[in-house]
């Protein structure tokens, strides 16, 4: 009877320990959802939260009004996709969520987004409560000084797609041809 060599157990186990490790990696890293819960006042005054927004589907997108160019063209994207979408347009939810609370008043929130499709709704909150939900869809921001008093934001600049279910269905990138938005949008609203 021939000596098997010891290579092929030596490869066999070292195969299953990287199995194993790249199962308990996985776990470890494993990502939390994007979403959550949250409540947030809307420029007409309105507390808004998830659990408003349960069975139909949202539109998520964070930004602030004196963003000089990506919060309009998004917004302005945002309101030519609810037309393209026709009647289906008012089958979604689209909010647009200051990142910056303190030059974004519920007034000023009134003010820049009656520039768009009426449909959008603003959303403020606390500094707590804005970090909270930005942090529930995984976005990002942070003030920039520019000096005299004066700041930028650098945010996240995507929109997030939630389903009637309030779960994370896609994000789309403003940068993305607007038929392919539209079709990712249409998705979201015909998903069960």
């Amino acid at each position: 009877m021939p000596k098997l060599s010891p290579i092929p157990a030596f490869v066999r186990i070292a195969f299953a320990c990287l199995i194993v490790a790249a199962a308990v990696n996985f776990r470890a890293y494993a990502v939390e959802p994007i979403g959550g819960a949250f409540s947030l006042t809307a420029h007409t005054g309105k507390r808004i939260s998830d659990k408003d927004l349960l069975g139909r589907p949202y539109a998520v997108f964070f930004g602030f009004t004196h963003c000089p160019d990506i919060c309009p063209t998004a917004l302005f994207d945002l309101s030519r996709i609810l037309e393209e979408l026709g009647p289906d347009g008012d089958r979604i939810t689209p909010l647009f969520v200051t990142v910056d609370p303190a030059r974004d008043t519920l007034e000023v929130l009134g003010d820049y987004v009656s520039s768009f499709d009426p449909r959008i709704v603003a959303l403020r909150g606390s500094d707590e409560e804005t970090a909270a939900v930005a942090r529930a869809f995984r976005a990002t921001y942070r003030k920039v000084e520019l000096g005299d008093g004066e700041y930028n934001v650098d945010h996240t600049a995507v929109v997030y797609l939630m389903d009637r279910n309030g779960h994370f269905f896609d994000t789309v990138d403003y940068r993305t041809p607007l038929d392919q938005q539209t079709a990712r949008f249409r998705a979201v609203i015909g998903a069960r």
